[in-house]
């Protein structure tokens, strides 16, 4: 099920955190915006704020300052109920580890964010099904995560996020755990799913192997970002 790309539009981004000597650390984010299909890569050392770049991008955390809108839609202008909704039909996240859950066996974990996106029973498993034969587990499909490989997991976690059909894609540093050639084959598939599915890509990093291939590269080393990337 093919998406509607959707623009990405952040503006004086600010999210603050409770410190340890009962004052508080701000991280500036700054501005972004990424055109409807684009491909993109966020880097930055640890601490930058790229995985909580991601998280607000989602609507998972909401920022101390700023707006976020998905195309038309002011993310934290919802209640929090729909805007997980919309999250759960419109977003894909690729987690830095797949987070399957264990009891669960492969096609159950992907068809389970179909479910939350609104699908029926038999449309997530239909689907689950068939992105799993696209990203070359369909042979694992009753098997339990902790029978696979790191890269077969992220495989898995790949067919999750685009199992209901999201219109942007975000990609917290899915290869952290692999080696140069598993970190191609996942980036290699990461790449084709995205551009069948027609989505937005935006995908953190602080490896340099992974920014190299990409053509837009924003740093957070350097500051706050500031608006739409060159």
């Amino acid at each position: 099920m093919p998406a509607r790309a959707a623009m990405i539009r952040a503006e004086a981004l600010r999210v603050s955190f409770a410190s340890r000597s009962n004052g508080a650390d701000t991280l500036d984010l700054g501005d972004l915006t990424l055109a409807a299909g684009a491909r993109a890569c966020v880097v930055g050392g640890s601490g930058s704020g790229k995985t909580t770049l991601l998280h607000v991008l989602a609507g998972l955390v909401r920022p101390s300052a700023g707006r976020v809108w998905h195309g038309d839609t002011d993310l934290f202008a919802l209640p929090e109920a729909v805007r997980d909704r919309f999250r759960a039909r419109h977003v894909g996240y690729v987690f830095q580890s797949a987070q399957l859950l264990q009891a669960l066996d492969v096609t159950e974990n992907v068809a389970l964010a179909a479910t939350l996106g609104g699908a029926t029973r038999r449309e997530a498993r239909d689907r689950a099904e068939a992105l799993l034969q696209r990203v070359g587990l369909g042979h694992r499909r009753t098997a339990r995560p902790g029978t696979l490989s790191v890269g077969e997991q992220q495989r898995v976690g790949i067919a999750r996020a685009l199992v209901s059909g999201p219109a942007v894609v975000l990609a917290d540093e899915p290869t952290a755990s692999l080696d140069e050639r598993r970190t191609d084959e996942v980036l290699d598939l990461l790449d084709e799913v995205v551009e069948e599915a027609g989505a937005t890509l935006l995908l953190v990093t602080h490896e340099p192997r992974v920014r190299d291939r990409f053509q837009t590269v924003l740093s957070l080393d350097e500051g706050p970002l500031r608006g739409a990337p060159s």
